[in-house]
């Protein structure tokens, strides 16, 4: 009877402290977390194809397209697992390589302006429809981590659930950060309907 009495003190003090919201606050986590590397496979898998359309008309263009297809090699080799939103050192070269992936298609976009016949070619439209898709995905997967993350830290940070989170090992993850958030709040246009320069 006493042990119950004890058992059922000690469960009622963890749900009071935060216990409860920290296990559900970082579920949440891995699945916003989970959400974001899908929409970053999703972009990985798009580059290939976008790059083979481009080479048909841009062969010359092998520093852009060499670009590409290096920074998704960057991409595929870092482990991108649950646990790395734990290791703040392994987030941010994750993240630093997803950037490369970033600058590396906006420079095969911006070839593509220069050949009309490109800008025409329906599957390139596609493609370009697709990866703008799953840019808006990434963005909104990001934001829904970086949520999660926000309210998991305050609670792992907020008194008297910093004890709890203290005594099971819980400490602060990482979230997204940007050097240049300013440049970075304005979306690039990208006009694939406009009409061709002429040459």
């Amino acid at each position: 009877m006493f042990k119950s009495l004890i058992a059922f003190f000690i469960i009622t003090l963890l749900s009071g402290c935060g216990y409860n919201t920290l296990q559900s606050s970082d579920e949440t986590i891995t699945a916003s977390w989970a959400e974001v590397l899908n929409q970053y496979q999703r972009r990985a898998d798009l580059a290939p194809n976008l790059v083979n359309v481009v080479k048909g008309y841009a062969a010359h263009e092998k520093d852009v397209l060499v670009q590409v297809t290096e920074a998704r090699a960057k991409v595929g080799s870092i482990q991108a697992t649950p646990e790395l939103v734990n290791d703040e050192q392994a987030f941010k070269n994750f993240i630093a390589a997803q950037g490369q992936m970033t600058s590396a298609i906006s420079r095969l976009l911006a070839v593509a302006e220069n050949y009309p016949q490109l800008k025409a070619d329906g599957l390139f439209r596609d493609l370009q429809a697709q990866l703008e898709g799953t840019e808006n995905r990434i963005t909104v997967a990001r934001n829904r981590y970086i949520q999660a993350v926000k309210e998991y830290n305050i609670t792992v940070r907020s008194f008297p659930s910093n004890l709890t989170a203290m005594m099971f090992g819980y400490k602060t993850k990482p979230s997204f950060t940007v050097e240049n958030e300013k440049a970075i709040s304005v979306a690039p246009t990208v006009d694939f309907n406009a009409a061709p320069v002429p040459k």
